[in-house]
């Protein structure tokens, strides 16, 4: 590491702008995000029906769940998906 002490790196920290409220948002947003898709994961391995629903039109299958089909949240659910999509 370089020269800085913690103190120095707080000072520096410090002056940085606040982060946009949108990345704080989606920062706060991100672990229910997560949990939610590792419960849709989950039931697609338990469930080959839930499975080829959400093979079949992920979009949809999502909106189904209540949950709204956002296009980075689709991607990353197939993603966790992929070696069988």
């Amino acid at each position: 590491m370089s020269g800085y002490d913690e103190t120095r790196l707080a000072e520096l920290l410090a002056a940085l702008p606040p982060a946009p409220a949108a990345w704080v948002r989606a920062a706060q947003e991100l672990p229910l995000a997560r949990l939610g898709l590792d419960d849709l994961v989950r039931r697609a391995e338990e469930d080959a029906v839930f499975r080829r629903r959400l093979i079949a039109d992920l979009e949809a299958a999502l909106q189904a769940e209540g949950i709204e089909a956002d296009p980075a949240l689709a991607e990353a659910l197939r993603r966790r998906l992929e070696p069988d999509f």
